[in-house]
């Protein structure tokens, strides 16, 4: 009776309402009560949402916060074709577009979220009438729109609320819908909620989950895989593909009943959707440690800290690139340094490393110089040890060296390194450091010849257990490949062509200390004669060298070095013109790249420009260039490496890797075999490559195991391989440029002497 009583006054009221008819004289108070009642009401929820709006019932956005609302936005690391090589995050999130969202990603969501997210304006009051009818008859069902997800994403609740808090953190998520929906598109909300949603494993937003479950972007994603991230987005633990797949597949299934219900696929794609099963064969944590270029990105992160400081945003905060979502645009070519990737790895773990643990396997001192004695070893042993961040830590908790050095002792579970996979194993930290030493390392950098563009990067043969760049950071010495500064020079000087005769005989330095040195040779091979420096460089001739170093003293080797952008500490002592200083395959590289560049000089660049989150131009980066010879003298000099190519030796190019295009380079192995080079120059590349042990008595004991050519060439030639074959990257094929004034000497070393190179020269010796 009273609900028909209720229903019949309230009849009433509406009748009053609409028709403004009142049929009895009493009615005309309750009316007047209802009216008042209901503009109470109206005002009140007016004011109380002012308030909420004004910030009384705690703080509030404001409306520059609105436009642009803030979000840790991790910094991408791009290559010069466009492909995200990394990211520096805290939470790993980079902002997408909605016109770069597949349109099935935004069906999906739509039909499961927020079916009538075109129809309300943040609110959906059918939902909320819903939810209110579901709190008494016990029915379920979420009643909050994308909108007011995005707000609560965007502006996150605080943690441990009370029961009043939360509801007043429920009318505050309400009015930012509110004003969410007031500042932007429908569009520009799908596109932000994508962008703030944790997919599990460290993918935050629609990018980054793309590029880590399917190695995609998010417009490549098709209907299925567009469902399984709608399924996982509201518990991505529960539901995660690669954890529970089961649960991800029944849930993806259900997204694409969804799609099917609001009438975004039709029942007969919706079966076959249903058939395809989860594919994670693509699914990848995005990690520091992992993908492309992980070097190169180490080194750039740490200089960038350095830029962070010194540059500042508009609210005058320095940038930082864990959550500011800068660009970072490097001049690498994400082809090439996959080329450069594959071709270290596939000589260390197919050819290099075996033999080397063939070479040392049952040996004394393995794998260290017989000579070194049983204290010198354990000294290698400990300093590794003490640079090991498992050491740093402890001593960083206050442990005492003897507690650290028992733990080093002691077996733990532990993975370690192995080119077929990482090895589960049991063993203590010392003998992790002892079985790590028997890995051989290699670095490799190639730069554009013209513009110093880095492009590609290899710091080492595995980021993850051996994080030392050995491109930059690493000096070691630099063996035959520091003759052609001496060379350089002798050109220069305009004394010396290529096919100048010099006496191939023991030349001796009186040393400032007393006493004399004189070098030999690795053979006798025409020892006695007049050879050509052309001859004499391709066969790494140690004579020839010390006549140049005792014409031309080493100070103004020094200077020609430097002129070249070396800056590594060299002594003036007559020993380097066979390589005694230690440089860094950095520097070398980009001094032997001033041959190619007509005799200038060209600092490398990594690094283009930096863009802010919204595309804004930071700075930019140039190179520095300084002429160091004339264009002839580095023509010259291109003559006469190519002999090293075509007959000297670095000739396996020629004869084992089938790569007959032009290339000038030098080979470099020093002393006991510790240290193997190869630099190679094409007329649009210059490529540099180093590979020794940890420590310089690591080695090989052989000299046909270890020397350059067997060492570092093969790296430079699978790369080059790669780069050649690959028709998009247009790397020239032709002959390097002459000079454009007309060449002073003749080139064409016509006689004897070259007749004899190809005579006396063996190609099993090599």
């Amino acid at each position: 009776m009273a609900k028909k009583a209720s229903k019949s006054l309230f009849n009433r009221f509406v009748n009053v309402l609409w028709n403004r008819q009142v049929h009895r004289p009493d009615e005309l108070g309750k009316v007047k009560q209802m009216w008042l009642i209901y503009a109470a009401f109206l005002v009140f929820i007016v004011v109380f949402f002012t308030a909420v709006s004004w910030g009384v019932f705690g703080p509030m956005p404001s409306f520059e916060e609105l436009e642009n609302p803030k979000s840790k936005l991790a910094s991408e690391i791009i290559s010069v074709d466009g492909k995200v090589l990394g990211t520096y995050y805290i939470e790993n999130r980079s902002n997408v577009r909605y016109s770069d969202l597949s349109p099935a990603l935004i069906e999906a969501l739509v039909s499961t979220e927020d079916a009538r997210f075109y129809d309300h304006s943040g609110i959906d009051m059918r939902a909320m009438f819903r939810v209110a009818a579901g709190v008494f008859t016990g029915g379920k069902g979420g009643g909050s729109t994308l909108t007011q997800q995005l707000a609560k994403n965007l502006f996150p609740r605080g943690e441990n609320l009370n029961f009043l808090s939360l509801v007043f953190r429920k009318f505050k998520e309400w009015v930012l819908a509110v004003k969410l929906e007031r500042n932007y598109t429908k569009e520009e909300l799908l596109a932000m909620y994508l962008n703030t949603i944790d997919f599990g494993s460290q993918a935050f937003g629609i990018k980054s989950g793309a590029q880590t479950f399917f190695g995609k972007k998010p417009s490549e994603l098709t209907a299925e895989e567009a469902a399984l991230f709608v399924a996982i987005l509201n518990a991505p633990s529960w539901y995660s593909p690669v954890r529970h797949p089961d649960r991800a597949l029944e849930r993806r299934n259900l997204v694409l009943n969804q799609m099917n219900k609001y009438g975004y696929i039709d029942e007969v794609v919706l079966d076959s959707l249903k058939q395809i099963p989860l594919d994670m064969s693509k699914y990848g944590r995005m990690d520091h440690t992992q993908g492309l270029a992980t070097y190169l990105r180490e080194l750039l992160r740490n200089e960038l800290k350095d830029w962070c400081n010194t540059h500042f945003k508009s609210d005058g905060s320095p940038y930082n690139i864990y959550k500011d979502g800068l660009k970072i645009y490097t001049t690498i070519d994400s082809r090439m340094q996959e080329y450069a990737e594959y071709a270290v790895r596939k000589h260390m773990k197919e050819e290099l490393q075996p033999a080397f643990f063939k070479h040392w396997k049952g040996a004394k001192n393995a794998p260290f110089s017989r000579d070194l004695s049983k204290t010198e070893i354990n000294k290698i042993y400990d300093d590794a040890m003490k640079r090991s961040d498992r050491y740093i830590r402890m001593r960083q908790a206050g442990m005492s060296k003897d507690s650290i050095r028992k733990a080093f002792q002691t077996p733990v579970e532990m993975r370690v390194f192995s080119y077929k996979g990482e090895i589960d194993t049991v063993m203590s930290p010392m003998d992790s450091i002892r079985y790590h030493m028997f890995y051989l390392h290699a670095g490799l950098i190639s730069i554009d010849s013209r513009t110093g563009a880095v492009r590609a990067y290899v710091g080492g043969i595995d980021y993850k257990y051996f994080q030392y760049d050995h491109v930059k950071m690493s000096q070691r010495q630099v063996g035959s490949t520091f003759k052609p500064f001496l060379y350089a020079l002798a050109m220069q000087e305009g004394e010396y062509s290529p096919c100048s005769k010099v006496p191939n005989i023991p030349v001796v330095f009186d040393l400032p200390e007393g006493g004399t040195w004189a070098p030999r040779n690795s053979d006798d091979k025409r020892e006695g004669e007049m050879v050509t420096l052309k001859w004499a460089l391709a066969n790494s001739v140690n004579y020839i060298s010390a006549y140049l170093m005792k014409r031309y003293q080493p100070d103004a080797v020094i200077k020609m070095a430097r002129k070249m952008g070396i800056t590594a500490e060299i002594p003036s002592v007559p020993s380097i013109c066979l390589g005694t200083p230690d440089i860094s395959p950095y520097e070398m590289t980009a001094a032997f790249n001033t041959f190619a560049n007509k005799g200038v000089y060209v600092e490398p660049v990594m690094i283009t420009r930096i863009e802010d989150k919204s595309g804004n131009v930071i700075e930019r980066f140039t190179s520095r260039k300084e002429e160091a010879m004339s264009e002839e003298t580095a023509y010259l000099m291109l003559d006469l490496m190519k002999g090293v190519v075509n007959s000297g030796t670095g000739v396996r190019i020629r004869y084992k890797y089938k790569i007959e295009y032009p290339v000038a380079g030098k080979t470099g192995t020093t002393q006991n075999n510790s240290d193997g080079w190869f630099i190679g120059i094409t007329p649009d590349l210059t490529t540099g490559v180093w590979v020794g042990g940890e420590v310089r008595s690591i080695h090989f004991r052989s000299i046909t195991l270890g020397q350059g050519a067997s060492m570092a060439l093969p790296i430079w030639a699978y790369y080059m391989q790669k780069v050649y074959a690959d028709q998009r990257l247009g790397v020239s094929k032709e002959d390097f440029e002459l000079p454009r004034v007309p060449l002073s000497v003749d080139l064409n070393c016509s006689g004897a002497d070259d007749e004899s190179v190809e005579q006396n020269f063996d190609l099993d010796e090599f």
